[in-house]
């Protein structure tokens, strides 16, 4: 890995040795990248704590003599202040963090990904839009990104439009990856219904106007139905079930997927 100056994500840090961190940022220009933080659990002085996960940061590394690059300077450039100081907020943070270290490759330009990691933080720190709301738009753009985006507007079988599938009769089919109707199996074992109003709010959340898109009004049955498909979805194409999913359903009081 190259030298590198400039903005990062800090996705997730890890305790090396007694007095070392291994961390992992996403940047816009190299995605997912490692660097070490020589001393920084002792010097408090050096990086002043602001070394915590998802915290948006100015940072200088160099290239070193083997092995992983060392962090030479750290600025904040946004704590998410109002995120931290909410366990429901934090665990939604946790899990997108966690979405991206586990799918971004070390090295890979990640632009688009890195400024929707950018977006839904500041929106979540700001709590304009509802964190679950913000949510569903995440992770539709990450699958869009990802390149295993739900097929929502047809049956997946026969292909038979979202409009033209009779209310009450569409079901999402998690393995085929979107909707199938009554007819194609929409009731088979393992199939959970949605309603139609559902599947056009997630649509909409996957459009490419993220303004747009955050200005949709979601029902209450929406929510829970599009948070039920999407935490079940992403993390079985991703072949990995997150381990902060399980606290933020639990921090929620939901048992969705």
């Amino acid at each position: 890995m190259s030298d590198f100056t400039g903005a990062a994500i800090l996705l997730r840090r890890i305790d090396y040795g007694d007095c070392d961190l291994i961390l992992t940022f996403l940047t816009r220009e190299d995605g997912k990248a490692s660097a070490m933080a020589k001393s920084a659990k002792k010097s408090v002085k050096r990086f002043g704590g602001i070394l915590e996960p998802f915290s948006l940061l100015q940072v200088v590394w160099k290239q070193g003599r083997g092995g992983l690059p060392i962090l030479q300077e750290a600025s904040l450039e946004s704590a998410f202040f109002c995120i931290r100081g909410d366990i429901r907020k934090t665990a939604y943070a946790s899990y997108w963090t966690e979405l991206v270290h586990e799918w971004a490759e070390e090295g890979a330009p990640q632009a688009s990904l890195y400024e929707l990691l950018r977006q839904v933080l500041h929106g979540l720190d700001a709590g304009v839009v509802p964190a679950p709301v913000l949510s569903i738009l995440f992770q539709m753009r990450f699958a869009t990104l990802t390149g295993f985006r739900p097929e929502l507007d047809r049956c997946n079988v026969c292909g038979l439009p979202v409009e033209a599938i009779p209310a009450g009769r569409i079901a999402v089919d998690i393995p085929r990856g979107g909707i199938v109707c009554e007819g194609c199996g929409g009731r088979a074992a393992g199939n959970s219904p949605i309603s139609r109003g559902a599947v056009k709010q997630l649509l909409w959340a996957g459009r490419d106007d993220y303004g747009l898109a955050c200005r949709v009004r979601f029902s209450d049955r929406s929510i829970r139905e599009g948070l039920g498909f999407l935490e079940t979805f992403i993390p079985y194409h991703l072949g990995k079930r997150p381990k902060s999913l399980a606290f933020l359903q639990k921090i929620r009081g939901t048992a969705n997927g």
